[in-house]
Parts: structure tokens; sequence; C-alpha cells
């Protein structure tokens, strides 16, 4: 069994910026990709970026040059750098890890205001 906790959610300005964590424990074996999905209201969950076991990277076109993904694999912990944050990333950010399944976070709040 694997449990996903993730941090970092809450309410920023618009402009502002704010860091997502999402450390992995459990039985983990062996993690491959770790990625964020968000979920705005009335809307379906989408893609935001994801980051290989090798450090490569790939972001939505809405979020490219403002968020950044990284992580520690010591750690089993995937991060999401946010800067210039925008009232349309408001929504509910969800990690997601591959390992010999798919595994799924409980969702943060990340609330922008104008």
């Amino acid at each position: 069994q694997v449990q996903l906790v993730e941090s970092g959610g809450g309410l920023v300005q618009a402009g502002g910026s704010l860091r997502l964590s999402c450390a992995a424990s459990g039985s983990i074996f062996s993690i491959n990709a770790m990625s964020w999905y968000r979920q705005a209201p009335g809307k379906q969950r989408e893609f935001v970026a994801v980051i290989s076991s090798g450090g490569i990277t790939d972001y939505a076109d809405s979020v490219k040059g403002r968020f950044t993904i990284s992580r520690d694999n010591a750690k089993n912990t995937v991060y999401l750098q946010m800067n210039s944050l925008k009232p349309e990333d408001t929504g509910v950010y969800y990690c997601k890890v591959v390992g010999s399944r798919v595994y799924w976070g409980q969702g943060t709040q990340v609330t922008v205001s104008s």
C-alpha cells in the first residue's frame, strides 16, 4: 500500500506564488513518473506537469514558464513551484505517481484571487 500526502495549497493573490509538495510512503519499490493534475470547479481533471525518473519534464501550455516541477528521489517527493499565479489556476491539485500501479493523492486546494 502506498500513501501520497500533499501539502502547500492555500489562498494567494494573483501574481503570487505557492509551492506544492507530494510525499509518497509505504510499499514503494520503484517510482517512475511523478506528475501533477488539477481540477477546476465544473471542469474535468487536467494535466499540469510531469517529471520522469530521470528528470525529464513536460508541462501543459497554460503553465509553461510559470510552474516548475521537481523531485527528490531520496525522499520520494515531488514538488510544484507555481509562480505568477492567475485566477484561472484555481482548483484542486492532485499528484499522481506511477510505480507498480498508479497512485493518486487526495488533492490540495489552490485558490487564486484577482
